[in-house]
């Protein structure tokens, strides 16, 4: 136990507190993990789980979405050039795998419905359309059911992005406790007791947030990239039934 009324002391303080502190901020990370209790050790496997679990999601997801802004543009594109309405498997072909084509083929294919799938729109016709509001409906279901499916896996980033700091906490709170106990037990309040608690707090907070900072990230990179899709298809839903209603005059 260090007093402050012997320089002798005071020089075996010191040195204990730079040792204490050295062992703290320079140890090897194996080395502190082999000090970790078997709660900490439980808490940092569910955290490297939760970590790897969303990497896999964010790599999937960037695989997913990767490059559908480029190939929706190409589709846009092609769309505005044409004078008609041209095949779907025309477009996909054209633009490449894009969302944007399962909302254009739902409204295709309500269009040929009405039409009866025999003629094909084309500048200057005047083909009767019964209904353009079912097709603009049929379109917005498709747009819903593509958003729902570019979703899948957002919910479980956003748990893990919220969650895995409370667990890498809970870590802290226990290596506290478990710093305090030592203390106890040795009966001195020197930093080489409590040094081991300490850093298994340590340890346990720098994981969590290890687990929950890419998943932040990357939740919101993609939620922000889905709902301007999502906008998206419902401006060109509207587009296309001003264009349908434009191509068949709805007069006999």
């Amino acid at each position: 136990m260090c007093y402050g009324r012997f320089a002798r002391r005071n020089h075996a303080c010191k040195g204990e507190k730079i040792s204490g502190l050295a062992l703290l901020l320079f140890a090897n990370p194996l080395t502190l993990l082999e000090q970790t209790t078997g709660v900490a050790r439980v808490i940092l496997g569910i955290l490297l789980f939760l970590s790897i679990f969303s990497w896999a999601l964010i790599l999937q997801k960037f695989s997913q979405l990767g490059g559908i802004d480029r190939k929706t543009n190409k589709f846009i594109v092609m769309f505005r050039s044409g004078r008609g309405l041209s095949d779907p498997n025309t477009l996909r072909a054209g633009s490449g795998s894009t969302p944007m084509i399962s909302v254009y083929t739902a409204g295709y294919r309500e269009l040929e419905s009405q039409i009866g799938g025999a003629n094909r729109p084309v500048a200057g016709t005047t083909t009767k359309l019964r209904n353009a509001g079912a097709v603009g409906v049929e379109m917005q279901v498709a747009a819903g059911e593509e958003v729902r499916r570019l979703e899948r896996g957002m919910s479980t980033l956003a748990t893990i992005a919220s969650v895995s700091p409370f667990i890498g906490l809970f870590g802290t709170v226990w290596g506290v406790m478990d710093a305090f106990a030592g203390l106890g037990d040795v009966g001195a309040a020197s930093l080489r007791a409590v040094a081991p608690g300490i850093s298994e707090a340590l340890i346990t907070t720098a994981a969590g947030l290890f687990a929950a900072i890419p998943a932040l990230i990357a939740y919101n990179h993609f939620l922000h990239g889905i709902r301007g899709l999502a906008t998206r298809m419902s401006d060109f839903a509207a587009e296309f039934v001003a264009k349908v209603e434009t191509l068949y005059s709805s007069s006999s």
